[in-house]
């Protein structure tokens, strides 16, 4: 029985508005170094993303190659296959490759050319082994690709999906050439399967757009399973082998509710044995206030004055917050009150948000008799106002917005 750990997008280095992720990447590689003991781990996949940047902080740099080197001190016959991401740095990753190899880590940040500028199938494929050291698989581990990577493909819907489908041909075929008898067949890669569920708040876009979203036919019927990365969703695309772990930590505020995980994988011979998600403790928690809707202005100093005290906890654990108001109008001070009503909490302040009460109509709803240009300034300012303020606006604000109209005037006339 072949064991693999599949993960993807760790996005180390990355910051939740300002707020560095250090302490949760920490914990959440603490962890993955227990999981990887506690069920015998073969093989770990990373399926691209391993940093939020091509140039990385010094920390998220540090915490990398940490992490390499006591995966390896601790488990020492286990595997090691990452592959580049659509914000890796390909030439990064692959600087040190001829010393993590030595530690039986098998680093393709970039589509590997040989001499000739042919893909370096040498490098593409990698071979998987069991903890007695037999093969058990054959891995062909292709990373982002970039429309720059990819051959002209003539005659085909569209170029850039047929360039894709050219690269992932040509590497399986020399996979299922080093195939042993009863061994496995497996693909990587970091793109968008059309049908993916996005995280629209924290995935960016890759190859040409979502108009490029690749078919799940890519990835033929022959391989025992596909270990995907790019979609911070976990899912399953097509079929119940071909898959993305999502990402391990929530990478925007709406990921909230996501339970995040890695996945692993368990193949007897060249079958499917089964697939079993391992939920990724969340080291700091996301909080929103309230947790449905939007809170009365009046509502702030209660809620806000409920959140737990800091009473010693260190900063880098305390959660997220997010706060949703409910106003009658502008409030142009809303977050330094926010700020000030929370002094004392153990909580960092990420997101206020506010709506507004008025009617939502758009301008020819609220004045279904006239065109604009037959209105004066003034109306079009109340107008607008009704859209998303209760009552009227303040006599100061009008006065204001004369005086902004009368300067505009002079400049024309100057």
């Amino acid at each position: 029985m072949l064991r693999i750990v599949h993960t993807a997008d760790w996005h180390l280095g990355h910051t939740l508005y300002q707020y560095p992720r250090a302490h949760e990447h920490r914990r959440f590689l603490e962890w993955l170094l227990a999981v990887l003991g506690e069920h015998r781990v073969d093989v770990l996949l990373i399926a691209g993303d391993v940093f939020e940047t091509a140039n990385p902080p010094a920390t998220a740099l540090e915490a990398w190659y940490r992490f390499l080197a006591e995966a390896c001190a601790r488990h020492p016959r286990l595997s090691v296959v990452v592959i580049g991401g659509n914000h890796d740095s390909a030439a990064r990753l692959d600087a040190p490759r001829a010393l993590l190899e030595a530690l039986r880590v098998r680093v393709v940040g970039g589509l590997p050319r040989a001499a000739g500028g042919a893909i370096d199938l040498d490098r593409a494929v990698v071979p998987l082994a069991e903890a007695s050291g037999e093969v058990a698989a054959q891995v062909a581990a292709v990373p982002y690709l970039r429309p720059t990577d990819l051959p002209r493909v003539e005659g085909g819907a569209d170029e850039l999906v047929e360039g894709v489908r050219a690269v992932y041909a040509e590497v399986l075929e020399a996979a299922r050439r080093r195939l042993g008898s009863g061994q496995a067949l497996l693909a990587m890669g970091h793109c968008y399967l059309s049908g993916g569920a996005l995280s629209e708040l924290s995935e960016r876009k890759v190859l040409g757009g979502n108009q490029h979203a690749l078919p799940a036919d890519l990835f033929p019927g022959d391989l025992s399973y596909v270990a995907l990365g790019h979609l911070h969703l976990a899912q399953t695309v097509g079929r119940p082998e071909i898959r993305y772990p999502g990402s391990p930590l929530p990478l925007s505020l709406a990921e909230r509710d996501y339970r995040h995980q890695v996945l692993l994988v368990e193949l007897d011979g060249a079958r499917l044995h089964r697939v079993r998600p391992l939920e990724v403790p969340r080291a700091v928690e996301i909080l929103r206030v309230p947790p449905l809707g939007e809170l009365p202005a009046a509502g702030l100093a209660a809620a806000l004055g409920a959140l737990p005290a800091r009473a010693g906890r260190p900063e880098e654990a305390w959660p997220y917050l997010e706060v949703r108001v409910r106003l009658d109008g502008p409030r142009p001070g809303l977050r330094q009150e926010v700020e000030a009503l929370l002094e004392g909490r153990a909580v960092r302040l990420a997101s206020v948000s506010a709506s507004y009460g008025g009617s939502g109509a758009a301008l020819p709803e609220a004045v279904p008799r006239a065109s604009l240009d037959e209105l004066g300034v003034e109306e079009v300012f109340r107008l607008l106002w009704a859209r998303q303020h209760e009552g009227e606006p303040p006599e100061a604000l009008l006065g204001a917005l004369h005086e902004l109209v009368d300067q505009v005037g002079q400049e024309d006339a100057a």
